[in-house]
């Protein structure tokens, strides 16, 4: 992402936001491939900071950790937080100038390329920065309960409890494991392992961090990764294998549990990347 900020001047920015003014004061907050033109009124002066997507991705986890299961909920969670791609932020002049010097020290220091010397400085200078202007960023309200955390996607559980596994939860996920392609429904697991669905749920959640069905999307994402590895199985016939049937499905999850599409693992695997 982007984060433009006016130093002198003025100029008519075009972009998701329509035609819009910016003078001195202002700062334009894009996110990644946000398209943004401007014509200046005169001449304009800015100073432009670029945001790695995957770093953002980062410091939303951290800031939101009581939430979020693992990255790639915090993907999703930005995504839906940070609806509008393109924003302009109006500080003033005054607020706006007292950034000026943490923003010229961060440009000195990023001149010659990333330096692990210069790391902490940076990203103290990143976040005093960030401090100021996140308030007048626009975000959009979002609500995730413990229940819809635990069962949102397919990443590996991130908190466990520390007590005893329960005997069905074990045998629950053993089943799961042996045939991670069959059409399993909460019903029918429950129905294996002599439990109610709401009781599996509980003591499945408590012993490994997510529901049953999410924990199977976990294991389908990783036998299909091993498939588009190790076989030449096209991703259809690679997401039939493990138990989806819906190309667009196993896609979709697939890339909540791996990061990149099938298509796209695929690639990297065979260009060694």
């Amino acid at each position: 992402m982007r984060l433009i900020f006016v130093r002198h001047g003025s100029a008519i920015l075009l972009s998701e936001f329509g035609e819009k003014p910016v003078a001195v004061g202002d700062i334009v907050a894009l996110a990644a491939n946000t398209v943004c033109g401007s014509e200046p009124e005169g001449s304009i002066t800015v100073t432009t900071l670029y945001l790695d997507r995957d770093y953002v991705i980062d410091q939303v986890f951290w800031q939101h950790a009581a939430l979020l299961t693992d990255r790639w909920d915090a993907q999703d969670f930005a995504d839906e937080l940070y609806s509008e791609p393109a924003q302009i932020l109006h500080l003033g002049e005054d607020r706006a100038g007292m950034l000026m010097p943490w923003l010229d020290e961060l440009v000195s220091l990023s001149l010659d390329g990333p330096s692990p010397e210069k790391f902490y400085r940076m990203q103290a200078l990143l976040f005093a920065v960030l401090d100021v202007i996140t308030p007048y960023v626009k975000t959009t309200p979002a609500r995730r309960s413990p229940t819809q955390r635990k069962a949102n996607g397919p990443g590996l559980p991130r908190y466990r409890y520390l007590a005893p596994l329960r005997a069905e939860a074990h045998q629950a996920a053993a089943l799961l494991r042996a045939d991670i392609a069959r059409r399993w429904t909460l019903e029918s697991l429950a129905s294996e392992v002599h439990l109610s669905r709401s009781r599996l749920s509980a003591v499945f959640v408590e012993a490994y961090g997510k529901t049953p069905l999410a924990y199977l999307n976990m294991l389908r994402a990783e036998a299909m990764a091993r498939l588009l590895r190790d076989s030449d199985a096209t991703i259809e016939a690679a997401s039939k294998q493990v138990g989806w049937d819906s190309r667009s499905h196993a896609a979709s999850v697939f890339r909540r549990s791996v990061g990149v599409t099938p298509s796209r693992y695929r690639s990297r695997v065979l260009n060694g990347v």
